[in-house]
């Protein structure tokens, strides 16, 4: 018997991404199809919200799918390998601290040979610029940094190494998506290459997305995706966001993902959302005071004239030892 979660069909493919960027995805046990759902065996007691069961799977033939265990570098280097990273589509991006940089080639090959699914392994060098593009190098494997990436349904073209993409964000994606009603008007102020818009347009029924990204080359691959989903309800736009949002019809909501700033452009976004509306704003905060941040960002906005109430606060990730990207859904007030 193994420790399995249950999943519908529709997300096997993301929650198996997530379970092996985050390590703990059982190598032992293959995946089983049950019905409209597939059981994953997992290396713990829970994850996420799956329903975690215990299930009679047919055990793998024993191969190494640890890469530390395998990665030719000094042992007294091994503990410092990261065990997790960004996997996009067939691509594997990994940033390594500077002790490893020297060894990089040698882990990428690692991560090739003990994880069947990936073409390429990247390093990653860091965000740069105002477009928010990874500076990556390939360490291992063939090709070029464009891939194919799915979840929940939908595939997208990405390229880390010309537009800002984020899968670890695929499951917030999916939640705003649940929450669009019939006929919204949605607006993505920082697209990217349009995962949100697409995932949106692929589960709920708004009535157009304007999907907005400073990027050139990001705005081309939103395209190509937007044609590649048939979603003809997204309208492509490039440009400072700022800018276009004001000839723009009033939005029932709208999405800022980007930590970094987003809230330097929230007066922007309020000034085009209808009273009740929703703003999507990703922000980077220090967890010891992200109270005290949040209740300056309230009162700051009213300063502006604007009347905000923080409906949800949740942490996505850890972006340094004391400070963390969080989401607020922030409601405007009449």
């Amino acid at each position: 018997m193994f420790r399995c979660i249950r999943v519908p069909k529709y997300f096997g493919e993301t929650a198996r991404r997530r379970l092996i960027s985050s390590g703990m995805l059982d190598p032992g046990a293959k995946i089983r199809i049950d019905n409209d759902s597939i059981l994953i065996p997992i290396l713990a007691d829970t994850f996420g919200d799956y329903d975690v069961i215990d299930a009679d799977l047919e055990p793998t033939e024993h191969r190494e799918t640890d890469y530390r265990n395998v990665a030719n570098i000094p042992e007294e280097l091994k503990e410092l390998l990261p065990n997790s990273y960004d996997i996009i589509g067939d691509i594997a991006v990994v940033k390594f601290p500077d002790e490893l940089v020297p060894y990089a080639e040698a882990a990428g090959d690692a991560l090739l040979r003990t994880t069947s699914s990936l073409r390429a392994v990247m390093m990653d060098l860091g965000v740069k610029g105002e477009l928010r593009v990874r500076d990556i190098r390939m360490i291992a494997g063939s090709g070029t940094s464009e891939t194919i990436h799915k979840e929940f349904g939908v595939t997208m073209i990405a390229d880390p190494g010309k537009a800002y993409f984020n899968p670890r964000l695929s499951t917030e994606r999916m939640r705003i998506a649940s929450m669009v009603k019939d006929n919204e008007i949605i607006i993505d102020m920082f697209a990217g290459v349009a995962p949100f818009p697409l995932v949106i347009a692929k589960h709920s029924k708004p009535s157009v997305i304007y999907s907005i990204d400073l990027n050139e080359d990001a705005a081309e691959l939103m395209k190509r995706n937007i044609k590649l989903n048939r979603a003809s309800n997204i309208i492509p736009l490039c440009g400072d966001a700022s800018i276009l949002i004001k000839d723009l019809p009033s939005a029932d909501r709208i999405i800022m993902n980007l930590p970094q700033i987003a809230d330097s452009f929230l007066h922007d976004a309020l000034s085009n959302l209808k009273d009740g509306g929703t703003v999507h704003m990703h922000k980077i905060m220090e967890r010891a005071s992200s109270d005290e941040t949040i209740t300056e960002l309230i009162n700051e906005m009213k300063k502006k004239g604007y009347s905000i109430r923080i409906d949800r606060e949740v942490e996505l990730k850890t972006y340094s030892p004391t400070m963390s990207v969080y989401v607020l859904d922030i409601i405007k007030g009449s």
